[in-house]
Formats: C-alpha cells, structure tokens, sequence
C-alpha cells in the first residue's frame, strides 16, 4: 500500500471511529489528509469502498495472525489462549478498527451485515478450536457455539476496561485474569 493511500486508510479509519460512518464524509477524510478527491477517488471509488477495504485488512490480520500462532500448537486450550491474547493485542494496538466493526454489527445495511458476517465467521473459528477440544477430551463439553461467543465477547470487553482505565491496558495483565477465571475452568479434569 503506498503512502498516500496508507493516510487515506489510517485517517478513515480514526473518523469511522470516533465519528461513525454516516457522520463521516469523503471532504472531511480529504481534508484531513490533505489531498484532493480526485487523489482519493484513484485510491478508493466510494467511503464505502474504503469501509470495505479497512474491515477486511483488518479481519484478515486477526485471522492470519491466530492461524499463524496456533498452527504451532497442539493442545487446544494452548490455541484457545494463542487466540485470547492475540484478539486482545489487536484490541489494544487497532482499537479504531474494533470500534468500527462491533459499531456496525447491529443493522440490515450492506456494510452491518459484512460486519456481522466477518464477526461470526472468527467465532465459528474459536468455535472449531473448542470442538477440537472436546473431541480430544482436553476441555469440558459444552455448548462450543455459547463458549465461543462469550470468549469473542469477553475478549471484546477489553475496549470497555481500556477506556474505564484510562491509560495504557497491561496486555499481560488482562490476558492472565482471562486465563484464571475463563480458560482454567473449560480444562477437563481428569
């Protein structure tokens, strides 16, 4: 991605952010960046086109990244914690891209339902680490579908502890409550 559009990118993304899609408008983003439509409408044909463009780089780095990390591993509540603290990395380091996807979530447009797929694509993929798991017999049985959603919606709830704290969120710190109070109780007791 060349410059100029990496500072489309970036600035779209911190408006979509702190400004809501709708709120945000294709002069605002130009002004901010500090080039003419026209050099924005070469790089991107529409806000929507950039929208897309931002969730599914975005997406597509969560998901690299997990498969990277547990395609090293064996045990899946190794995996389950692999993707625990990645998903809270991304979390800390992207906030703005979180905020946009989970903002856009709820709704019947275009760009709620690609969110919402995206969304429900990477539980499915917990989801799949969680039946492995049971199969194995290395995690209690459950429902994998309910497990995998609250480990996307606790994960999820960092945003919420990181702007209560108001200050820089100890990545370890959290992770380790995550994997005292949540991980250690899905493991099978033998």
């Amino acid at each position: 991605m060349n410059k100029t559009k990496r500072k489309i990118f970036e600035t779209s993304m911190k408006l979509f952010a702190q400004k809501g899609y709708d709120a945000t408008s294709i002069e605002e983003i130009t002004a901010m960046v500090g080039v003419a439509k026209g050099t924005l409408y070469y790089h991107f044909s529409s806000k929507e086109e950039i929208f897309n463009f931002l969730v599914e780089e975005g997406m597509k780095l969560l998901r690299n990244s997990i498969d990277i990390k547990i395609s090293k591993l064996d045990n899946s509540i190794d995996k389950l914690r692999a993707v625990i603290l990645i998903q809270i990395k991304i979390i800390a380091k992207y906030e703005d891209f979180m905020t946009i996807v989970l903002s856009q979530i709820w709704g019947n447009e275009p760009r709620n339902i690609m969110c919402k797929n995206y969304v429900v694509e990477y539980i499915k993929q917990i989801e799949e680490l969680i039946k492995e798991g049971m199969e194995k017999g290395e995690i209690i049985q459950g429902d994998p579908e309910i497990l995998a959603s609250g480990i996307f919606g606790l994960t999820c709830a960092s945003l919420v502890y990181k702007i209560r704290i108001k200050e820089e969120m100890d990545i370890q710190k959290l992770y380790k409550e995550y994997d005292n109070y949540l991980l250690k109780n899905l493991l099978k007791k033998m």
